[in-house]
């Protein structure tokens, strides 16, 4: 080797950031790996999909119906729709509401199933699905309704058993993991990274104990990445102490859009508060490597008492779509539709009015739960 005597120092420096030496940067950290996640992996939410799932909403929550249905609709041009009913009562109606909508709901693409669950916020207790040794397999980490933060007689136990359930419709193995974790604190590049918020995972009505380093050795054991980037800060009204999928999402492997308060949100610049949230976030998902885009909360929105920003960073995507809380304010509606083109120019971007959502803590990322595609094990 050329030179070999003067880089012994250079290689040690290697072999200790591959070992995983964490980066601090406001608060928050990278955590980089030499491991290169190759024997497991977790599809980013853009790739192809078999199939979208959700828990259809029971008597709590029967002010969801509408947008369900109009959900149901939208999704079904594109793809298969699971819904999980929690008895056939809730399915009868279920199928009245999207009946009355004007969607069959006998749609080729409706699949119905009697399937005991607690709430209609599938993205958090459902399946974490991961390609493990060219096998499509779920994962079901423990999900206990938030560590209580809507209430500690919210029930959550059919809630927790629902990726089992899902299993076994499917056929595919379900490993369980006993750390409590919801996937709407979980944002996948599909390669190597996911963006998660510790100020969730160090909830100590969720993980009491839990340290950073398990985190980080977790999340790379499980997972398969080789980059764990933790965000920190909940936002004010974020009963679920932060999921990232309200602060940060990728657009692609390489690409995060980070949401941004503006002189007309809410959250003001440099308030210390959310705004404080946000721009750490921002800051520390670029030191990982990133390019940031800032997607701007461009009003505040009144509804039932409480006033809101116009965040729309909680969308789904889906096999050539993309799929919008909308806050029925149709200027920043139509300007965020024209953004999320922008940012996924290949799929049809549809917004759903969602404010019932929205005020009980999340929106259409939150309801759904995207099941990849099986032909993705096969593809090496």
């Amino acid at each position: 080797m050329k030179h070999e005597s003067k880089n012994y120092g250079h290689l040690l420096l290697l072999v200790i950031v591959s070992m995983g030496l964490a980066i601090m940067v406001n608060s928050s950290e990278i955590f980089a790996s030499g491991t290169d996640g190759g024997s497991i992996r977790v599809p980013a939410e853009w790739e192809p999909q078999d199939a979208i799932w959700l828990q259809w909403p029971g008597p709590y929550e029967k002010v969801f119906e509408d947008s369900f249905a109009e959900m149901t609709a939208i999704i079904t041009q594109y793809e298969k729709l699971h819904i999980l009913c929690d008895s056939e009562r809730i399915k009868q109606q279920a199928q009245e509401t999207i009946s009355n909508s004007g969607l069959d709901p006998n749609h080729i693409n409706i699949v119905w199933h009697i399937v005991p669950n607690d709430s209609a916020w599938m993205r958090d207790n459902g399946p974490v699905y991961v390609i493990a040794d060219g096998e499509m397999r779920i994962q079901n980490w423990s999900f206990n309704a938030w560590g209580g933060a809507f209430g500690a007689d919210v029930p959550y136990a059919q809630d927790d058993a629902v990726p089992n359930r899902v299993g076994d419709i499917l056929d595919l193995p379900v490993d369980r993991i006993d750390i409590v974790h919801e996937r709407g604190n979980l944002e996948f590049n599909g390669k190597d990274a996911v963006i998660a918020n510790w100020s969730v995972l160090s909830d100590p009505k969720r993980n009491p104990g839990y340290t950073k380093q398990q985190v980080v050795e977790d999340m790379k054991r499980h997972f398969g990445v080789s980059k764990v980037v933790l965000i920190e800060g909940i936002p004010e009204t974020d009963l679920t102490k932060g999921h990232v999928d309200g602060i940060a999402r990728f657009i692609n492997d390489g690409t995060v859009v980070v949401a941004q308060c503006t002189s007309e949100s809410r959250c003001k610049p440099g308030d210390g508060r959310d705004d404080a949230v946000y721009e750490n976030a921002a800051r520390t998902i670029k030191a990982a490597g990133f390019e940031v885009v800032r997607d701007p909360m461009e009003a505040a929105v009144e509804y039932q008492g409480m006033t809101f920003d116009t965040n729309y960073v909680n969308w789904i995507v889906g096999n050539g779509f993309v799929l919008l809380v909308g806050f029925d304010n149709p200027e920043t509606d139509a300007a965020a539709k024209a953004r999320v083109e922008s940012y996924f120019p290949d799929r049809e971007v549809h917004v759903v009015e969602m404010l019932r959502s929205w005020a009980s803590g999340g929106g259409a990322h939150c309801h759904t739960n995207d099941q990849p595609a099986l032909s993705l094990a096969q593809i090496r």
